[in-house]
């Protein structure tokens, strides 16, 4: 269990001073448990021994021993293809390679399935579906094609849905239209993009509410987000997997379905005729225009014009 989840444990009964020590921690984590134990109690306003107790309490044997598993787990936070590239080099054949893979991935899925309560998805639902403003999705740089999945799916259950892509100077313009009606849905995962991060802590201060899909050692955005979506990533692989964040993502894009109103089955059933009508997909029925290749609006044939004989203009020019 990561340090930041012993600490919101709430089976913990804590003194008042005890609370001035955890909350520290939890407003600047993990920074504020890297120091020394006497720099977190003097900041915490308490004594070097409540410290002391209290990392004893979480379950910890001592203040070493406290940081050294919040180090560990900056570290795993931190963590790079590089660096894990030698840890889990496969040894074996490269089809036991990709069995052990797909063999974690459906690991990491069962895992995302116990990560985040079916009560979460329920809120960020709702945060979604009731904003009154803009919904902004922005992701990093391979988090941000999920992103784009996601907004691909709200378009077509709301007005006022806009993918950021990458993240230029011009995306960091959108932030002054942004305000306390609008909802921000950022994905970040390790090793937490700065541009990213950047553009969340602006958000949010002024006032936009924020859904967050991040990783089990959780962005620094998960400070300002009101719903967070936890994900495992780790895998047989020196890449971390976003399978369970997709999953997620659509998990959540189902139980949208699951819950819509008339209103929002009508702007379906309108995009689904303007698709029909511009022959987009295959079920468009392209022989009623024999088998149009292009999209398009369709085009009503006019009189098919019948051979005359050529004027002598014509025949001098041949």
């Amino acid at each position: 269990m990561a340090i930041r989840d012993v600490l919101m444990r709430g089976d913990l009964a804590l003194t008042p001073s005890e609370e001035k020590i955890v909350r520290l921690l939890l407003t600047d984590y993990p920074t504020s448990g890297l120091g020394t134990a006497s720099s977190l109690a003097r900041r915490a306003g308490v004594s070097d021994p409540t410290v002391v107790r209290l990392v004893v309490k979480l379950g910890y044997e001592g203040f070493p021993d406290f940081q050294a598993k919040l180090l560990a787990e900056v570290e795993a936070r931190l963590h790079s293809p590089l660096l894990m590239m030698e840890t889990k080099r496969q040894t074996s054949s490269s089809d036991s390679a990709v069995l052990a893979y797909l063999d974690s991935v459906t690991a990491a899925l069962q895992k995302a399935t116990a990560a985040t309560p079916v009560q979460t998805y329920e809120r960020a639902a709702r945060l979604l579906m009731e904003a009154k403003g803009e919904i902004v999705l922005v992701g990093g740089r391979f988090s941000r094609h999920i992103a784009g999945m996601l907004a691909g799916y709200l378009v077509q259950f709301r007005t006022g849905v806009r993918d950021l892509g990458v993240l230029s100077p011009q995306a960091f313009d959108t932030l002054a239209d942004l305000g306390r009606r609008d909802v921000l849905v950022v994905f970040d995962y390790r090793r937490y993009q700065l541009d990213v991060m950047a553009y969340a802590r602006q958000a949010a201060a002024l006032d936009v509410r924020i859904l967050l899909f991040t990783d089990q050692w959780l962005s620094p955005i998960s400070d300002l987000a009101e719903v967070t979506i936890v994900s495992p990533l780790e895998v047989a692989s020196p890449y971390d997997t976003l399978a369970p964040a997709i999953a997620q993502m659509e998990a959540l894009t189902a139980h949208i379905v699951s819950t819509l109103g008339d209103e929002a089955r009508a702007r379906i059933e309108r995009i689904e005729t303007v698709r029909h009508a511009n022959a987009v997909t295959l079920d468009s029925d392209p022989q009623e225009d024999g088998g149009r290749q292009t999209p398009g609006p369709r085009k009503t044939a006019g009189p098919r014009k019948t051979p005359g004989p050529k004027s002598a203009k014509q025949d001098h020019k041949a």
